[in-house]
């Protein structure tokens, strides 16, 4: 995968450069002429850049975008006014999502796994997709994938609210899609929003919209993500990252079948089925008081587990087999196979990051191999290590269990800082990062 990086600060440039080369291809520009320029002679999977280069002329961003309409974009903004230049035209990205400055390097790479991956649809009016124009199948040849398939045809026929719950990877979108897609709204807008990428200032008014003179260059009204799904279906991604003033407000939009735009005289009817997902446990979440237990409710009457690539290894090969059907046509190398001694190492390794793992790691053995076989040595050398025993299945990301581990210390110290931060043996200002990083609400943890 290859990113580009448009950034007129130098130094900013080299930080973003140096945050995601261990991922990615980095390649950076200082404008969007060079932007322009790079793009000319090599193919670009994502942009990020950021939004202060427009500086209310979105010229160069309006030609790179014009030239490759379906490339995901991640702006990094200070504000909702850093983004008003982006807002309006006709040439932005229907591929959009953004990150708030100062940027967390750390978790910058997710969000661009997501853009490229997942396809994140955080803006603009996304169009009705018919049976044909799926993009990718789901394969279900476990019984695990096939369980899950039958709750999901079984659901479509209703508009009942449902929860995909599964580890980062694993295919929560496209199942959603494909619930939409089998239910009667398969006519109308299918819109995706990854509540974790967009800043806290700027999620309400991507879901709810805004009237004009609602703040300041508010110059027109503009429809929040809902009345854009009218008809239709709205995915609401990682659910349990969306801030607590905004779960009180979305309650209401399940409760009343209504949205209020900033700045609207009066509630705005919406016809929407919610479907939301996210791979944290809402109900540890609902103990911490970080997640409302009504919304809780309203959200999660069927609830789909979709399980990670380890609990289902029927599906392994099949999945391989297609990936290396649709890469290889992406890179001009149809017809690849895997080799015996290869595909044992697939079969082997753990796949803590799931199927965008596995798409990845194919990716790289399709780049960086010569022949039509795909080999051990065209494999990544952390998989061909020996495994750690006693690790499979049970797996857990290390920021998962930074953030448990802090919350229950903080609970214990009856949400006292100073007492945390003691006995975590951190200083305040380490723990005052870990906090905004994981965004733990220590209010809610006081006794």
């Amino acid at each position: 995968m290859t990113v580009l990086v448009v950034e007129q600060d130098q130094i900013q440039q080299r930080r973003l450069a140096h945050a995601l080369r261990t991922r990615y291809t980095v390649l950076t520009a200082s404008c969007w002429t060079q932007a322009l320029e790079i793009h000319a002679r090599t193919d670009i999977d994502v942009v990020v850049a950021d939004v202060s280069l427009t500086s209310g002329d979105r010229t160069g961003l309006d030609a790179l975008l014009g030239q490759t309409h379906q490339m995901p974009l991640v702006l990094l903004a200070n504000s909702n006014r850093d983004l008003e230049p982006v807002r309006d035209g006709e040439g932005r990205s229907p591929l959009m999502a953004f990150a708030a400055k100062p940027v967390q390097l750390r978790e910058l790479p997710n969000t661009l796994d997501d853009a490229i991956a997942d396809r994140r649809v955080c803006r603009d009016l996304p169009r009705a997709q018919s049976s044909d124009d799926e993009p990718t199948s789901i394969l279900a040849e476990s019984r695990a994938m096939r369980n899950v398939m039958a709750v999901v045809d079984r659901a479509a026929a209703c508009d009942t609210p449902v929860l995909l719950m599964g580890e980062s990877g694993t295919g929560k979108e496209l199942l959603a899609r494909t619930l939409h897609r089998r239910s009667p709204r398969a006519r109308g807008p299918f819109v995706a929003i990854n509540c974790s990428a967009i800043p806290e200032t700027l999620l309400e008014n991507e879901l709810f919209g805004h009237r004009r003179g609602a703040f300041t260059d508010a110059r027109d009204d503009r429809p929040g993500l809902f009345q854009s799904a009218h008809g239709g279906t709205i995915l609401l991604d990682e659910i349990g990252d969306m801030p607590p003033v905004l779960q009180g407000k979305l309650l209401r939009v399940l409760q009343e079948k209504e949205v209020q735009p900033l700045g609207a005289p009066a509630p705005v009817p919406v016809d929407v089925r919610v479907v939301t997902a996210t791979h944290r446990d809402l109900a540890a979440l609902v103990v911490e008081r970080c997640f409302r237990q009504d919304l809780l409710y309203r959200i999660n009457v069927i609830e789909v587990r979709v399980p990670p690539l380890r609990e289902r290894p029927d599906d392994l090969a099949p999945l391989v087999r297609c990936l290396l059907d649709k890469l290889g046509a992406k890179l001009r190398k149809p017809h690849c196979t895997i080799a015996d001694e290869a595909m044992a190492v697939v079969r082997r390794h753990t796949w803590p990051g799931n199927v965008r793992e596995l798409q990845n790691v194919i990716e790289r053995a399709l780049v960086l191999g010569t022949g039509t076989v795909i080999s051990l040595e065209d494999l990544p050398e952390s998989l061909r290590e020996p495994p750690l025993s006693g690790l499979h299945g049970v797996v857990r990301r290390l920021a998962d269990v930074e953030r448990e581990h802090i919350v229950r210390t903080l609970r214990a110290m009856s949400g006292n800082k100073a007492a945390a931060s003691r006995a975590l043996g951190l200083n305040r200002k380490t723990l005052y990062r870990k906090l905004r990083l994981h965004r733990i609400a220590t209010k809610a943890l006081q006794c």
